[in-house]
């Protein structure tokens, strides 16, 4: 994969006075934070290092062969100099830079290339963007629309907050870092201690065959690091505004076409109401600069941030406030020219308000007939806050031991919590009330029917982590060998429904009067009920994480470099009492790669890797599935409801069974999991060349190939293992002992802890596959990258790509976007054997076509202009219903649907109804491909110098230019219930089927000023 190159103007020319002829190119380090400088000098010749930005010298030896290496630099621009030979370069994080020295020949000098487009010794792909760079293109300052902008990178659906899916994987298998520590939130793996923009000094995106001081990830790293203070003071004060009054409305209009709705008379139409509206305001000041000159360097940000809308729904509305200060400090401690002490520290956190209106009560709180989609504020009012926290803290030496030793260590930690506030108060008076889709207002809050155990502490999740890594040059071999520690913490509250209870009100459609499986059981046209409890528990749930790794970069030729690494990675997943459920240890990655600069003078290079990567538990497992969480279902027939909570009066005879999942009682740790069960990992091959075409454009060619090993998924039925017991003649088992879900293999042979004989003495047993009926975990991942560069030369650059990949299998990964689930590694898709049945296909998150272009245009001195485009074919999507009675695993152990896949009440399969109504089994994306996605976003800026060597700069940001309002996101659940799909005749179809539910957004603008002094 070629690196991004664009750089915008400006640039110091000390810094930026460098020969064409160096060849210099990034060498594979995988350093996580800093760079390198190597590169060739005379035989033993004295070298010096010297940071053009903070003054910090140091002086090294050569070889005997003139080899050198200077590690764990700092990035920034740099003078090489020796023997009388000076260089100037550029490093930047996670690479190196070469320079030679022993060449003395006249060069040209350029003030535009300041790295080579083809990094000859490096087999990663990955790309690096500054922050200048992206302050001049018009994508969001963050961190994930930064590396969508990367190939092998696609958008997630919008459930999932868009986040990046790299080569086919999950958005929750990527791995996020500030200044080389890890900030990746494992409980489900999609959110990450998050960089205040303006504080952001470079963005690493890996999108595959990273080193062996990576892991934890199958899917890519977002490397971060902070703007740092020089013997400069510099001073910046940025703005920036968005409001919807700079946008295009939206036009887009969603009709229900529920069967109750036209009965009724009603016409329910879902759309965005013109009267919403919104406005994002965001300001900061940085200073940086020079406690002590050449010793102690500061960097500092302030920054606010306020967002306010207004939303109209169909029988309500909100009115929501945000505000979210940040804060950052970043200190450098040159001890002496070879120990240095960081220190990075951020604050984050704020308040968010909300007012919701409910419009089918008064202000008294009594039952009003509403005023659909009003365009004000109508109704009874409830305020609710939410307060959170985050904070981030790391300190980091580097010593340079010796010439060609040197050591880097690290701690820090990472803290987020969140306290939701509501004043209003529930009792057992109030139960959750809903009917006619949507949740009714009774005498409970309908924005939240579930309400929080009032005795636990803040959510939240924190994170203590350590690392030590060395590096030893000897000879052609560069050395390294590390070891990091986690520990991760998170808390949850438990909850259960307002006022302990839920009732759920229905109308009977039926012609025979069925429900729950009973004919006859209420007369058509009337009202039943169904009664639902449900309970979880608070507690404190711990994962320790821990890895080694040893990696040897040896150039065995002149022109070839080979790399080869071995990472050992330990996961420990611990219950609220904290016992181990889950605990692997030594787990190999091996890793290793070449690189043939085919010429000798960097012009083509070709170059390959393979490796395999482990991933973690999320906490998410720990708290979903070492918990206790109890439900139970039960329908009625009722007599009247009562005036002020909308309870059921009197409740008639049951109906049917009831459905229970879950226990009160926390599940024996022994037999949450498979007691063999081999963590989740995935082996990636990369092949590629890249070739200069002419000094100013080079083409790139990569093939990707992925495999997922070992998938885990939680497994929710126990009739199949009830059946091994009684076939084995294990008479006094009893099946009410399995945990409501454990952590499987998909595929495999189930390795169990189990009460045969009932009397408290547990017995591992292996349960053979056909007896769960689970399909094989699988995910593979085909790809071709053609890429095409013009680095920036101080006019014009534009870098481009286009990417043909093939993405399937029995599982997307961690998430589910079909059923946008986000309970990482705990998804339906395995939940029971039944669920697998036509599960192989191709996933959401593939798209066999995707094309991107990115780049600047300098029209003068003053003015600038920069595009993004992105095209993509559409993502397949799948028809998706209820499984037949007539699946094997139906029925729980008792005959009834306790256990079993048909007391699911929401559609996890491949069957689903045809047109008749009759049930057939698909496949995974076998439903109706989306169209193809188009967005350009275009920049302006307008670029003044000004007195005191000043600037200031005023930008224009337009996102989905031409307004393309494609559809994204369909309903694609063809069954309209459990209960109607269980009708022996006229099932039930799904008229919402394949109805629009996302759309890409309109056209947005933002407008943004920066003064830098």
């Amino acid at each position: 994969m070629t690196q991004s190159k664009f750089f915008t103007q400006g640039l110091q020319r000390k810094a930026i006075s460098v020969a064409i002829g160096l060849c210099f190119a990034g060498f594979a380090h995988a350093q996580n934070a800093d760079g390198t400088i190597f590169g060739h000098a005379k035989a033993k010749a004295q070298i010096q290092i010297v940071n053009l930005e903070n003054g910090t010298s140091r002086t090294i030896e050569a070889g005997n062969d003139g080899n050198f290496t200077v590690p764990r630099l700092p990035t920034g621009f740099y003078k090489v100099i020796s023997g009388g030979v000076t260089r100037e370069v550029q490093v930047v994080i996670g690479t190196g830079t070469e320079v030679r020295l022993d060449d003395v020949q006249t060069v040209t000098v350029t003030s535009s290339r300041v790295r080579s487009p083809i990094d000859v010794s490096s087999a990663e792909s990955n790309v690096v963007y500054t922050n200048k760079q992206v302050i001049a293109l018009p994508v969001g300052q963050d961190a994930t629309s930064i590396a969508l902008l990367a190939p092998g990178t696609v958008k997630g659906v919008g459930g999932f907050g868009g986040l990046a899916s790299f080569g086919g994987s999950s958005v929750a298998e990527n791995g996020y870092y500030i200044n080389g520590f890890d900030v990746t939130n494992i409980r489900k793996m999609m959110t990450f201690f998050s960089l205040p923009f303006e504080a952001l000094n470079e963005q690493q995106v890996k999108t595959g065959g990273y080193g062996v001081e990576f892991g934890r990830s199958m899917g890519g790293i977002i490397n971060s690091t902070t703007k740092r203070g020089t013997n400069e003071w510099k001073f910046g004060v940025t703005g920036s505004y968005s409001s919807s009054s700079l946008n295009t409305k939206d036009d887009k209009v969603v009709i229900s076409r529920e069967p109750e709705d036209i009965k009724n008379g009603n016409k329910y139409v879902y759309y965005t109401n013109p009267a919403n509206r919104g406005s994002g305001l965001n300001a900061s000041v940085t200073a940086g600069g020079p406690i002590i000159k050449d010793k102690l360097f500061m960097f500092g940000m302030l920054q606010a941030n306020r967002v306010n809308s207004d939303g109209y729904g169909n029988t309500g509305s909100s009115h929501f406030q945000n505000n979210s200060p940040q804060g950052l400090l970043k200190l450098d401690w040159q001890i002496t020219d070879d120990h240095r002490l960081e220190f990075t520290g951020i604050e984050a956190g704020g308040k968010s308000n909300n007012i919701g209106y409910n419009a089918t009560l008064d202000a008294n709180g009594n039952q009003v007939d509403p005023v659909h989609y009003s365009q004000t504020h109508i109704g009874k009012a409830t305020p609710t806050s939410l307060e959170y926290k985050n904070h981030f803290e790391v300190l980091k030496y580097t010593g340079y031991l010796t010439d060609n030793l040197t050591l880097s260590a690290q701690i820090g930690r990472t803290q987020n919590s969140s306290r939701f506030i509501d004043p209003q108060a529930f009792g057992t008076e109030c139960p959750a009330i809903f009917y006619n889709n949507a949740w009714q207002g009774g005498c409970f809050d309908p924005n939240h029917p579930t309400v929080r155990d009032l005795k636990a502490p803040d959510d939240g999740d924190s994170r203590k982590g350590k690392r030590l890594d060395l590096e030893y040059n000897i000879g052609g071999h560069t050395l390294r060998a590390g070891y990091d520690s986690q520990k991760f913490v998170s808390t949850n509250a438990g909850y259960t429904y307002s006022g302990g209870i839920y009732y759920r009100y229905y109308d009977q459609t039926n012609r025979d009067g069925s429900v729950n499986g009973v004919p006859n059981a209420v007369p058509y046209g009337s009202e039943y009920v169904r009664v639902r409890h449900y309970q979880t528990t608070t507690g404190a749930y711990e994962v320790i994480n821990n890895a080694w790794y040893v990696e040897d970069n040896w150039k065995i030729a002149k022109n070839v470099i080979l790399i080869g690494g071995l990472r050992s990675e330990a996961f420990n997943n611990k219950n609220a009492d904290g016992i181990s459920f889950l605990k692997k240890d030594n787990l190999i990655a091996p890793r290793v790669g070449a690189v043939w600069d085919v010429n000798g003078d960097a012009s083509m290079k070709v170059y390959g890797n393979a490796g395999r990567y482990y991933i973690p538990m999320p906490s998410n497992i720990s708290v979903r599935a070492s918990n206790s969480e109890y439900t139970i279902g039960q329908f009625y027939s009722f007599s009247g409801k009562d005036p002020k909570t909308l309870a059921p009066l009197t409740l008639g005879p049951q109906i049917g069974s009831s459905i229970i999942t879950g226990s009160l009682q926390a599940p024996n740790p022994a037999t949450l999991a498979d007691t063999e069960l081999k963590p989740m990992s995935q082996d990636e091959l990369i092949l590629g060349f890249q070739k200069a075409l002419t000094k100013d454009w080079t083409i790139g060619v990569k093939g990707v190939y992925r495999k997922v090993q070992n998938g885990m998924d939680d497994y929710c039925s126990s009739g199949g293992i009830a059946q091994w017991a009684k076939d084995n003649g294990y008479t006094k088992f009893n099946p009410g002992t399995i945990p409501t879900c454990m952590m499987v293999n998909p595929g495999n042979d189930l390795n169990l802890a189990l009460d045969l004989n009932n009397d408290g003495k547990m017995q591992t047993v292996r349960i053979p596959n056909n007896y769960l009926g689970l399909a094989k975990y699988t995910r593979n991942h085909k790809a071709l990258e053609i890429g095409l560069e013009h680095p920036f030369d101080g006019k014009w650059g534009v870098q481009g790509s286009y990417t043909w990949s093939r993405t399937e299998g029995t599982a997307e990964g961690f998430v589910q976007s079909d059923l946008q689930q986000d309970d990482a590694a705990g998804s339906q898709d395995f939940d029971f054997g039944s669920f697998t049945h036509g599960a192989y296909g191709r996933t959401a998150n593939d798209r066999t076509h995707h094309i991107k272009l990115n780049g600047n245009y300098a029209i003068n001195d003053n003015f600038r202009v920069g595009g993004v485009l992105d095209v993509a074919s559409g993502r397949p999507t799948s028809c998706l219903g209820y499984v037949p009675p007539t699946v094997k695993d139906f029925y729980g152990p008792d005959g009834s649907t306790k256990g079993g896949s048909g007391g699911y009440t929401s559609g996890s399969s491949y069957y689903c109804l045809n047109e008749q109504g009759v049930t057939t089994l698909g496949h995974r994306g076998n439903g109706k491909l989306l169209p193809w996605t188009t967005s350009f976003n275009l920049d302006f800026s307008y670029i003044k110098k000004l007195a005191n060597n000043s600037t200031l700069t005023l930008q224009w940001k337009i996102y989905n230019v031409f307004n393309t309002r494609t559809v994204t996101e369909i309903a694609q659940n063809r069954d309209y219930s459990r209960q109607d799909t269980l009708q022996p005749s006229g099932n039930r179809l799904n008229l919402n089927y394949q109805i629009p539910t996302g759309f890409a957004p309109p056209r947005t603008m933002s407008l943004h000023a920066r003064y830098e002094f």
